[in-house]
């Protein structure tokens, strides 16, 4: 019984590691200095949110997609978004409308990102990170950034799903912006 308990721990662990790879592809400095994401708190929502999906994808498409590990990851997705909220200072009332709010639009941007690449439709899906990631920021980057999530979809797609499940994967490398752009 107590195999059952460790396992489990491996796991959560395990997830806790992946989240953490991701969140820190997230925050990468070339996606708002250099793609011209906003650098504040719902522009690294939008980041976090993009990568996780795209892990998440590759976990699914696995033969026999376990539910345990994409489960965990969401998990610690909504303890990351509970937590940043209340760094932020946001009140112990509102909170829980809010990660209801993060979860939800992870679910929102993770079924529109789902069907633009799975239609090969670039443009679909820079009009989808347009109003999301880039909300009323300069837009002129997100077909470069869309183009990044294709080639990151790729990238994973092509990882084998056992090095992906045990953490050790890696992104597509994040374009840079011509200068002048």
């Amino acid at each position: 019984m107590l195999d059952f308990f460790n396992a489990r721990t491996d796991m959560r662990r395990n997830a806790g590691e992946i989240y953490g790879a991701i969140v820190t592809q997230a925050r990468r400095p070339a996606f708002y200095a250099g793609l011209g994401v906003p650098d504040t708190p719902s522009g690294r929502y939008e980041m976090v949110v993009v990568h996780l999906f795209l892990v998440l994808e590759r976990l699914r498409s696995a033969p026999g997609g376990g539910a345990d590990l994409p489960r965990l990851l969401v998990e610690a997705f909504i303890a990351d978004m509970d937590d940043s909220l209340r760094e932020m200072g946001t009140g112990d009332l509102t909170v829980p409308k809010k990660v209801r709010r993060a979860a939800t639009g992870l679910y929102e941007r993770s079924m529109a990102y789902k069907a633009a690449l799975a239609a090969g439709d670039l443009e679909a899906l820079a009009a989808v990170l347009k109003e999301h990631a880039y909300a009323d920021a300069d837009t002129h980057f997100a077909p470069l950034l869309a183009s990044y999530v294709q080639a990151a979809a790729a990238t994973l797609a092509a990882a084998d799903a056992r090095q992906v499940a045990a953490g050790s994967f890696e992104f597509a490398a994040v374009p840079h912006a011509a200068v002048g752009s």
